[in-house]
């Protein structure tokens, strides 16, 4: 009989237990979740054509003369504007501006990628420098005319020199 008992609970702890420790299953959701209802093959299609029509829209966009160069070749003197200038994404004088040459690097692979981040940080960092620069020219012009004010001033005079420390005015 005690044969008998270690078996049964050898066979249920490799069929629950065991089972449950080397494949866990997950818990059940929370009872305030409810579950969706599965959609219909003509509630899927319309997902399918909706999703379809905006992933299409989205690379419509005009990002440059790059992947379109066809819409590009029109000529300004026909009395149509180009793309570019209806959509005013240039930065002016016929250059693109840094988000749509980082687009067109981004689809051109790493290759083309890395000069263009390159570009930009190169760019960055001469904005930056310039801007300390002129930063560090306008301090040093600040301090220069509190230098000149207190040398109009003059000098103290001897009574108030006296009572003061040596060190720097305040």
């Amino acid at each position: 009989m005690k044969l008998r008992v270690v078996g049964r609970k050898l066979y249920d702890y490799v069929r629950y237990d065991l089972k449950e420790i080397a494949f866990p299953s997950s818990l059940p959701d929370p009872p305030h979740i409810r579950k969706r209802k599965k959609l219909t093959w003509k509630e899927r299609y319309y997902v399918l054509r909706e999703a379809s029509r905006l992933y299409a829209a989205s690379w419509v966009r005009d990002i440059g003369p790059d992947l379109r160069p066809n819409d590009y070749k029109r000529k300004v003197g026909d009395g149509e504007r180009k793309p570019r200038e209806e959509k005013g994404t240039t930065t002016g004088g016929g250059e693109t501006s840094t988000l749509e040459d980082l687009a067109v690097a981004a689809r051109g692979g790493l290759e083309t990628l890395r000069p263009a981040l390159q570009r930009l940080y190169m760019m960055r960092a001469s904005a930056y420098k310039d801007a300390l620069k002129s930063f560090i020219q306008g301090y040093q012009e600040g301090v220069q005319q509190v230098r000149e004010k207190r040398a109009d001033t003059g000098p103290p005079q001897q009574g108030e020199a006296s009572g003061k420390s040596t060190g720097s005015p305040s």
